[in-house]
């Protein structure tokens, strides 16, 4: 299926488009490398509370864990919007086997 038809398909409702969670979530924390932004929100929080700021360390801990929980868990209808507005998002999804279309 193209892109213009992915589109206008998705814009009429008559889409079949499957996209599995966990390999959602895999494909996305890898393209924003998400483990590099969260460990320092992770080595922080317990930083700070090492050093006696036990509250407020524990606040960006849990930043950091909420966020990339969030991220991950949404992951498919971030991607699925990424899709619909970038063809060559969409053409990397379909590659690595994310998105599955059926027409």
């Amino acid at each position: 299926m193209s892109y213009e038809q992915f589109v206008d398909a998705a814009k009429s409702g008559t889409l079949k488009a499957c996209m599995e969670p966990p390999r959602a979530a895999e494909y996305l924390s890898r393209r924003l490398l998400l483990p590099f932004f969260i460990m320092p929100f992770l080595g922080a929080g317990v930083g700070l509370a090492l050093i006696g700021w036990i509250f407020t360390g524990l606040f960006v801990f849990l930043i950091g864990f909420v966020v990339q929980r969030l991220v991950k868990r949404n992951a498919a209808s971030i991607l699925f919007h990424q899709a619909l507005n970038d063809e060559r998002m969409y053409h990397d999804l379909i590659e690595a086997e994310v998105l599955q279309v059926q027409h």
